[in-house]
């Protein structure tokens, strides 16, 4: 993990025993990365998961699919790191402004369909109450990319994220009379009252290669289809070192909506605002 990230936490050694004995019970195991000064890193194991499914929490999250040996771990260990370091992010900056976000109101992969057999999974789903603004709960897909696709691949996940947006499931079985009958619904409504906001976190580039990854997405707003999710949704994009610096509800996020490259706000922002 990066520097920063420690504060307000246990101590490192009071860590390494719990994972000892989370390990030995087997909810979770470990891989030791070569190229990263023998650093170990933790997942959870199909009976850990299998466990904190039952948490009253999770039990209306189907679990995320699992890293299933050492070598799909390791391959997947940049990725995983950099999403926890920015849910830690947000765990942290609602302690300073004593708002609520809790570890398990961050929660990885969750899997929302198109139908069809597709998909939109975010890296994370994020909740957080702002004791700020009257107790507010806002909700946000989070995207974290590392730079390991091109800005285009990054941008089409607007149109996912779209579509998502507009789709209504088709009823199962003959089709019956709507009589007197509400008529159908989007179906994230089911989950929750706002669609939630879409934000990107940037990592694994400079800054001119978070520049572009912030224009291609500006770019991809021009496109029709998307007018109505983008009237409706704020979408935010953020230099993941920005965060990390100066906390996630710092003025570090660029509304893609907006063309001028300098105009930044925190993250509970509204797209109307």
């Amino acid at each position: 993990m990066r520097a920063g990230l420690s504060a307000g936490f246990p101590r490192i050694e009071q860590t390494r025993r719990r994972l000892a004995k989370l390990r030995s019970e087997g909810l979770i195991d470990r891989i030791t990365l070569p190229q990263a000064g023998r650093t170990r890193v933790w997942f959870a194991t199909q009976y850990g998961v299998q466990v904190a499914s039952e948490w009253p929490e999770l039990r209306q999250w189907p679990p995320p699919k699992l890293i299933a040996d050492p070598t799909a771990a390791r391959l997947r260990a940049g990725h995983a790191l950099a999403v926890t370091e920015t849910g830690l992010a947000f765990l942290q900056d609602s302690r300073r402004r004593g708002d609520v976000c809790r570890p398990l109101d961050w929660i990885p992969e969750v899997y929302h369909s198109l139908g069809g057999g597709e998909a939109v999974i975010p890296d994370a789903l994020l909740y957080y109450r702002s004791c700020g603004d009257g107790g507010s709960m806002l909700r946000a897909f989070v995207e974290v990319d590392r730079a390991t696709m091109g800005p285009e691949r990054l941008a089409a996940k607007l149109g996912a994220y779209a579509r998502l947006h507009a789709y209504v499931p088709t009823p199962i079985g003959r089709p019956q009379p709507n009589f007197g009958l509400q008529p159908l619904e989007e179906d994230w409504r089911r989950r929750y009252a706002l669609f939630p906001r879409l934000l990107f976190v940037l990592d694994g580039t400079g800054p001119s290669g978070i520049a572009t990854r912030i224009q291609a997405l500006r770019a991809a707003t021009r496109a029709l289809a998307l007018s109505s999710f983008l009237r409706d949704v704020p979408v935010l994009a953020a230099p993941l070192t920005d965060l990390l610096r100066n906390g996630p509800s710092a003025p570090v996020w660029h509304p893609i909506h907006v063309p001028d490259q300098d105009h930044k706000v925190g993250w509970m922002h509204s797209r109307r605002a």
